[in-house]
């Protein structure tokens, strides 16, 4: 490539920009996700700001009905050609603006997917062993995805709504009887784990522990963030191999729940896999 790209994963909690210029990433903007927009396209307007390349490469929320343009989806068994096959692209304020498809599941009961199916295309880019026999694909986030990979193709997969129900948890009164304090977090995270059999009986202690237990609400947090996490793991009841991508934070967390599973996931670096996933997309990046 010569010149100068744009890509982009804008999804329902945060934009994520990345100047490109000759093969490498030469910078990194953010902004907030499609969800907190009236007007996404002044917002990506405003993110983009003095960078001058003539296109922008988007996945995630950016094709949602409520973003910049609805993009499709592409049916599973999904493999990179019909991926790339099937995106969108317009004009918009001078710039052409190229959207990658989601992906969706129809068989049994109805899911999507949009910007996670990025990642996973980028991490079998760049991880050739994941594109041949079977493999387990985590992603954390807002809605966290269970991918099913078969010789290259996502299969299937489940979303959990983990990430949301914690952000929504934490803007109730669940914390607030506690001392504040982050550095007991993953104690409290670990005793979380442990009532994850039971979520909807044990969230609850994590306010009568603050109340009567003198924990403070850094824990609460860290307790909730288990209860939910171990929950998800839980009902998926993960063998053999895993491959999580994600941010360290969150990633480590679900690793360590695994492990109490049995299983020593592998982790990749969700930015890396994004860019090889976009760069895929937009084949001249």
């Amino acid at each position: 490539m010569s010149g100068e790209l744009i890509i982009g994963d804008w999804g329902s909690s945060r934009l994520r920009l990345w100047r490109v210029e000759n093969g490498s990433v030469t910078g990194r903007r953010q902004g907030p996700g499609v969800a907190h927009l009236s007007e996404p396209a002044a917002q990506l307007a405003a993110a983009v700001g003095d960078w001058k390349a003539e296109k922008v490469v988007l996945c995630g929320m950016a094709g949602a009905r409520n973003g910049l343009r609805e993009a499709p989806y592409v049916e599973c068994p999904a493999n990179l050609e019909a991926w790339r096959s099937r995106g969108i692209e317009f004009d918009l304020a001078g710039r052409r603006v190229a959207i990658a498809p989601g992906v969706a599941s129809s068989r049994g009961r109805p899911d999507v997917m949009r910007g996670e199916e990025t990642q996973i295309f980028g991490a079998l880019a760049r991880n050739p062993a994941l594109a041949s026999g079977k493999h387990c694909i985590v992603l954390p986030g807002t809605h966290s995805k269970w991918a099913v990979l078969a010789d290259g193709r996502i299969e299937s997969f489940r979303t959990f709504m983990t990430g949301e129900l914690f952000d929504l948890l934490e803007r109730s009164s669940l914390f607030a009887a506690g001392d504040p304090g982050e550095e007991d977090s993953e104690a409290g995270f670990a005793e979380g784990l442990s009532r994850s059999g039971a979520p909807s009986s044990s969230l609850f202690e994590a306010r009568s522990a603050q109340l009567i237990g003198g924990k403070s609400s850094g824990w609460a947090k860290g307790f909730v963030s288990g209860v939910l996490i171990g929950a998800e793991i839980a009902e998926m009841t993960p063998r053999g191999a895993v491959t999580i991508i994600g941010e360290p934070e969150l990633a480590g967390r679900y690793s360590r729940a695994l492990a109490l599973k049995g299983c020593e996931p592998a982790i990749l670096d969700v930015e890396d896999c994004t860019v090889a996933g976009l760069r895929l997309f937009h084949a001249d990046a």
